[in-house]
């Protein structure tokens, strides 16, 4: 019965190990094909669709040549790697045809037939047109510097680093579709929203996954939790819809000068959106900012969030009169906070961002806020703002210092949002450890 048993199991596994191989080999577009890689406007428009698809921002560490690959990102299975998408043609992509290219992008499939993690937004490019990948891959061949950079294989611990069981994801979980566009919208908004679901693919951080990893949704017309905020790699990307903690008390022209420089008079962008801001959204033409920000202001609140009214506060009246020496977050904040953000929490505009009201601060989720007090941020980089700053981490506070100060800055000014707790804090330090993980460099990488 034992053996019989194993017999068993590794027959079901040879099977679905051979089906995932079927699956990638039916799915992949081998009979595309496109020549003309040296046409100049060609080249120009991809590299601007390259850009408006975020590719610089993953598969460009800092310091490093542009999509050189290698950058780290955590997944729920293990550390995944950028891969090298420069035209290199051992360690990058300068032996892909266009179909292979094509097969990568849109379909998560590599040359070799191996299926891609979807660390690879192509669930969102799908809907990117073969003209515009056509595009893509004229500027990556004939554009980007090659690099030789061996990219280390993902960190992933065997069973869950065989790659058969990602056909069988991308089977049903991410089916080839075509862009369409939301019902009765403008010419304005479909462009928005195209920008948004597709190249951009703001999905893919800000809309929460199931137990498979898949995003619960891909436009509007799915899961009302597309774009309802998620936690990625420790940070907590807020709902980008209009309840009270996304975009509900933004302007349009707030939205559309964040998208650009990374700032309002407010807010700043930080983590995993400031990089994203430096290398891709500021690049947009303004027509395009405006379609995103129309698109985004369009959405509704997510069922089921109350709104919330900023409550009455003295919070600045007790940091000004030192009235506040028996709140150990407020000792912190006045300690170490206060300079930059000054104690009425308004920060200084488009310098030190607001903590009264700012609804990054307020989300349901506290990750992002305790995962910057710990390891700090750096604004982004715009062509309307001279100066960048940077805010330092405060990892030598203890558990307690940081649920305290976190907990009062949440709390304060009328914010109204649920305390920090020490545990909290302890989980993200954990997270951020794993981030520092040492990196293997002497094997082979994950080529897309």
């Amino acid at each position: 019965m034992i053996i019989s048993g194993v017999i068993l199991i590794i027959t079901g596994a040879v099977v679905a190990t051979g089906g995932g191989a079927v699956l990638t080999h039916f799915r992949a577009e081998n009979d595309v094909t496109f020549t003309d890689i040296h046409n100049a406007e060609l080249i120009k428009r991809g590299e601007y669709i390259a850009r408006a698809s975020d590719c610089v921002a993953c598969h460009t560490p800092p310091g490093e040549a542009p999509y050189s690959g290698g950058l780290a990102m955590q997944s729920p299975v293990g550390t995944i790697y950028s891969t090298n998408i420069t035209p290199d043609k051992h360690h990058g992509i300068g032996d892909y045809s266009y179909a292979d290219f094509r097969n990568a992008v849109k379909l998560g499939i590599r040359k070799d037939g191996t299926p891609l993690y979807p660390a690879m937004p192509f669930p969102s490019y799908q809907i990117i047109p073969d003209k515009d990948i056509e595009a893509m891959y004229a500027y990556f061949m004939t554009s980007v510097p090659a690099s030789d950079k061996v990219i280390p294989p993902p960190a992933i611990p065997w069973p869950l680093n065989m790659r058969w069981p990602m056909a069988w994801w991308q089977f049903f979980f991410s089916r080839e579709r075509a862009f369409v566009p939301p019902q009765n919208a403008s010419d304005q908004l479909s462009r928005g929203a195209y920008l948004v679901e597709g190249p951009e693919h703001c999905g893919a951080c800000h809309t929460p996954r199931n137990i498979f990893f898949q995003e619960k949704a891909m436009s509007m017309s799915g899961d009302n939790s597309y774009l309802s905020g998620a936690v990625m790699e420790g940070w907590y990307a807020k709902s980008l819809r209009g309840d009270d903690t996304g975009l509900g008390k933004w302007s349009q022209a707030e939205t559309e000068d964040f998208l650009k420089t990374g700032r309002t008079a407010n807010s700043a962008a930080y983590g995993m959106m400031a990089p994203i801001i430096e290398h891709s959204t500021r690049f947009l033409s303004d027509e395009d900012i405006r379609s995103m920000a129309v698109y985004l202001k369009s959405l509704p609140p997510v069922a089921g969030i109350p709104v919330k009214k900023q409550k009455a506060d003295k919070t600045t009246t007790l940091l000004d009169n030192g009235s506040y020496l028996s709140d150990r977050g407020a000792v912190i904040y006045k300690e170490y906070c206060s300079v930059c953000h000054r104690s009425n929490g308004k920060g200084v505009e488009r310098i030190f961002p607001a903590l009264n009201g700012n609804t990054s601060v307020i989300t349901r989720d506290p990750s992002s806020v305790i995962q910057i007090t710990l390891t700090g941020g750096k604004m982004p980089e715009n062509d309307k703002d001279p100066m960048t700053f940077a805010m330092p981490g405060f990892s030598r506070l203890s558990d307690e210092d940081v649920a305290s100060v976190t907990t009062f800055i949440r709390q304060g000014w009328g914010n109204d949002a649920q305390a920090v707790s020490p545990e909290d804090v302890a989980k993200m330090r954990e997270i951020i450890l794993s981030k520092d993980a040492d990196i293997k460099t002497d094997a082979q990488g994950d080529r897309p």
